[in-house]
């Protein structure tokens, strides 16, 4: 299989057509077709339900076209990273969740484009399910994981800031009137949460038993949607402090969570992949701007 003929399936599934396709490519949509039923052939399955005008993926098709553009994305990022040795420059590929506690990287990223004008970050925002599943696709270099989690394929540094737990609900809810809330205020409310805060060992040991009787009525991925349901009176949702500004939302309120729970933030990278020269700088401020926190 051939990175050459992947783009060229990109490009079909982009255009909807084989002659759109070959048209965008510069080659001939007899050459085209017979490519794509090569690549066929060499995998053994149906790519393509071939209509009169627009072509229509198969299962298999859809997965190879996701497949495709990680691993197209993927050949194009070392060829730019192998290609300028010769300056400082490169994208730092990071992936983060949300949380106040990430200011100090970003501090140290802008620290390093003032000094190397020529790198660029790319920036993803997700959980740590998808942060993991791109760290070890190659996708992102860097990732900056929340919680307690089991690193040990992955070199790791912890991070200043801790993140506290809380809720967020609508001023005229009950739970608004409380100054912090216990896990038996809990018992009964609609509950929103982000999927892997219900896995974790340390959210299961803060509810012990009343976890039995939460009623959970969905999850999120980024919290921004979750609060506008919030805010609604619908349920309340529990989120990390400072996430949703209280001032710029007014029908919002943050009561923390008591006991207190906290998670810390750690930057992990795969220990098995070599960095480009960009990441290395990276890691090498990141060490120091740790240090100088520490003393």
């Amino acid at each position: 299989m051939e990175v050459r003929v992947l783009r060229y399936f990109n490009e079909i599934v982009r255009e909807g057509n084989i002659s759109g396709a070959a048209q965008a490519l510069h080659i001939s949509q007899p050459a085209l077709s017979r490519q794509m039923k090569e690549l066929e052939n060499e995998l053994g399955v149906t790519l393509f339900e071939r209509g009169h005008r627009q072509i229509k993926l198969t299962q298999e098709g859809s997965y190879l076209f996701d497949r495709a553009q990680e691993i197209t994305t993927l050949v194009d990022r070392t060829t730019v990273q192998l290609q300028k040795k010769a300056v400082v420059s490169g994208v730092i590929n990071i992936g983060a969740d949300e949380s106040r506690a990430v200011q100090p990287v970003m501090d140290c990223i802008k620290h390093i484009m003032a000094k190397f004008p020529q790198i660029r970050l790319n920036l993803v925002s997700g959980d740590s399910e998808l942060l993991r599943h791109q760290l070890d696709t190659g996708l992102i270099e860097f990732a900056i994981l929340m919680g307690h989690e089991n690193l040990i394929e992955y070199n790791t540094m912890p991070l200043s800031g801790v993140n506290r737990w809380g809720i967020v609900v609508a001023t005229d809810s009950p739970l608004a009137q409380k100054k912090a809330i216990t896990p038996e205020d809990l018992i009964g409310q609609p509950l929103m949460t982000s999927g892997q805060t219900r896995r974790q060992d340390t959210f299961r040991q803060w509810a012990g038993m009343a976890l039995n009787h939460f009623k959970f009525v969905g999850q999120y991925n980024l919290v921004f949607n979750a609060a506008m349901l919030a805010k609604t009176g619908a349920c309340a949702v529990m989120t990390y402090e400072g996430l949703i500004n209280p001032c710029a939302e007014d029908d919002l309120v943050f009561r923390p969570l008591t006991p207190a729970l906290v998670d810390q933030n750690i930057l992990a990278w795969r220990k098995d992949n070599r960095l480009p020269n960009v990441g290395n700088i990276f890691i090498k401020e990141m060490k120091e701007v740790t240090h100088d926190q520490n003393q």
